[in-house]
């Protein structure tokens, strides 16, 4: 293997000493940041695998107006609106593509799992802002704890309860309202927390022959429970809905992208509705001293619906957790089972995907030593039902396994590797295709399981007034799961890999002043693929940038204000489409420059943020003269948070 560093790669991480969890300027950059990705809490600087994270500080001074927007603004992974969708967003992380990258990360909110059994991305859009307190990250590892899916890696949203009770109000241009509650207490025997969201948006293309806009409008609450009947023991109880109604535009071609991106080419704009409930409870038993067993279910119903075809799909989720944990002081261990039946219905049809798991990891500590392991044995089952025809069923076998180390030199630098092994199983609607001669639905059976094995190393280098993360990976996989959009099949890459670099740190420059930056560095290749006749062998994956970098600097303005702007840049790459690298029209580079600021007067804050300052105009290129626009013109918001 020839790995060469480009020279933006060697520039970014000579040059700054300085990137990635965003500080506000009044907090210790040195301070303790906890990870749970393999269910046990470590300390970021002795785990034994790459971390990103996010705080609610980090959050709420980006001036973000989304989850997805928060994301793609403000972290390593790379979030654009899938074919105009930005509620359910095409997702690369470790330059697994913005086509199927999705599928090849595990997202999951307080351990509830968002990644659907079929073609559509995770429901990011409907995660109010106002619930979340960290994202943690978690890169080249998770496939043990979260098993099918966790290729690249995994997200983990982690909400916190408080004391207290907030209104939000915000008004932007293009019509933008968004407005939020929220109210919650924090008891020694019970914590009882409630969030309620609705956002508005007046859309920013033309209007369609219909005479509406890309509009939106969205709608969510969410209510948790918490109770301690005895000290040993905790109960939760977690519900919520979301229900969106949006259109979203169609592609253009590049002489109208250049000449308006907002237009409307006469074409009536996709209009979807979406519902997403569910509801969950769990128990944590502290059954003997350093022992605890957990259990959690969930069950979630979802909806979605395209009015103008007037086609719907249901869909239920049903997902079980049950596990063993010890914890020592050195040692500790995780043991259980997962559970998951998925079913989706579409008045012709009903499919199924279940999957059920066995696990353990565990971490042991010898002084400055840490050790980890952990194994996954998973049983992934298909069927499919029709109203007519024949019935299909079969079954997969898959496994998974972790290796990882971390030492720590001294009080201020550690050094970490990972050796993983992950799968990913196809999506119902890949599993199953459509037979044009018998009009029947068939297995397809050019579809495999993909397989990876990753291998990450890395440092961690804090000061009080510093930290640095710094970390290289390289990743082998087989059948590598894609959809071809030349032949219209989904089908393996029979051969691939992927490698970069990954640099993220944080300097308090001064005791008002912090700089940051977030910077990946990423190569995905494809060694072989017989069902290109050779075409795609040793050309690069499509839709990666091989340059991902997102600059920070904060500044905190007297004792109330924090000022904080920051810009983002990704290199350009081929269109997502475009296999073989040799499309007319590529991926253009994307930018964007966002200034927030925000103001505290006694139990007020206001703030105001202004995203793609220099008016970029950005889009999505799918292949040639197919550009969806995105994020391309200045847009603003203003806002106050009463909090008593």
């Amino acid at each position: 293997m020839n790995i060469r560093l480009s020279a933006t790669a060697v520039a970014v991480a000579a040059a700054f000493p300085f990137a990635s969890v965003a500080l506000a300027a009044d907090e210790a950059v040195g301070e303790t940041v906890i990870v749970s990705a393999n269910r046990i809490d470590t300390p970021d600087v002795a785990a034994t695998y790459a971390s990103e994270v996010h705080t609610r500080k980090d959050i709420e001074r980006s001036g973000a107006t989304s989850l997805v927007d928060y994301l793609n603004r403000q972290s390593s992974v790379q979030l654009t609106p899938n074919f105009g969708n930005r509620f359910t967003p095409s997702i690369n992380m470790r330059g697994y593509g913005t086509n199927d990258g999705f599928q090849n990360v595990v997202i999951s909110i307080d351990g509830r799992r968002l990644n659907n059994i079929d073609m559509v991305p995770q429901l990011v859009g409907a995660i109010p802002l106002e619930d979340i307190d960290r994202i943690e990250i978690t890169k080249g590892s998770g496939s043990v704890a979260y098993g099918d899916g966790a290729t690249a890696g995994s997200i983990q949203i982690y909400t916190k309860p408080r004391t207290g009770a907030s209104i939000d109000v915000n008004v932007g241009n293009h019509e933008a309202l968004g407005t939020s509650g929220y109210a919650g207490y924090v008891g020694e025997r019970f914590t009882v927390s409630a969030t309620a969201e609705h956002t508005e948006h007046g859309g920013f293309s033309d209007k369609d022959p219909s005479g509406h806009k890309d509009e939106s409008t969205s709608d969510n609450w969410r209510a948790s429970l918490t109770g301690r009947p005895i000290d040993r023991l905790k109960l939760t109880l977690d519900t919520g809905d979301a229900r969106i109604d949006l259109r979203y535009p169609n592609s253009l071609t590049l002489a109208q992208f250049r000449d308006d991106p907002g237009m409307n080419t006469g074409r009536n704009y996709t209009h979807q509705f979406f519902r997403d409930g569910y509801w969950a409870v769990g128990a944590e038993y502290d059954f003997a001293s350093n022992w605890r067993l957990t259990a959690r279910h969930n069950d979630e119903d979802k909806r979605s619906e395209f009015l103008q075809f007037s086609f719907r799909t249901d869909s239920r989720y049903l997902s079980d957790d049950i596990a063993l944990q010890y914890l020592g002081d050195a040692l500790a261990v995780t043991t259980g089972v997962q559970t998951f039946d998925g079913e989706r219905t579409d008045g012709f049809s009903e499919t199924t995907k279940k999957n059920e798991a066995v696990f353990v990891q565990g971490q042991y500590e010898m002084g400055r030593l840490t050790l980890s392991a952990g194994a996954r044995r998973e049983r992934v089952e298909y069927e499919y039902d029709p109203s007519f025809g024949s019935r299909l069923k079969d079954d997969k076998q898959l496994s998974s396994w972790d290796l990882g180390a971390n030492y720590r030199i001294d009080d201020v630098l550690s050094v970490f590797g990972n050796y993983n092994a992950s799968y990913q199983a196809p999506d119902i609607d890949r599993f199953f295709a459509f037979d044009p001669v018998t009009f029947e639905t068939i297995f397809n059976g050019l579809i495999k399981p993909a397989k990876v094995r990753t291998v990450t190393l890395g440092f961690n280098h804090v000061l009080p007034t510093n930290r640095l993360k710094v970390g290289v990976f390289h990743a082998d996989l087989n059948d590598e799961i894609y959809f071809n959009a030349s032949t219209f099949t989904n089908t393996n890459i029979d051969k691939s890999h992927k490698y970069g670099l990954e640099v993220q740190d944080t300097w308090r420059i001064s005791p008002i002043l912090t700089g940051v930056l977030n910077y990946s560095w990423t190569r995905a290749i494809i060694d072989r693929e017989n069902m290109g006749g050779g075409a795609f062998d040793g050309k690069e994956l499509p839709g990666v940038p091989r340059n991902n970098v997102v600059l920070g600097l904060n500044v905190a303005v007297g004792d109330q204000g924090n000022l904080y702007v920051s810009h983002t840049w990704r290199s350009k790459t081929w269109a997502a489409n475009d296999f073989d690298n040799n499309n007319a029209q590529r991926q253009r580079a994307y930018q964007s420059t966002d200034v927030a600021y925000r103001h505290r007067l006694n139990k007020v804050e206001l703030y105001a943020a202004v995203s793609n300052l220099f008016n970029y105009k950005n889009g999505t290129w799918v292949r040639d003269d197919a550009i969806y626009p995105v994020d391309f013109e200045r847009t603003w918001k203003l806002g106050a948070k009463l909090s008593f």
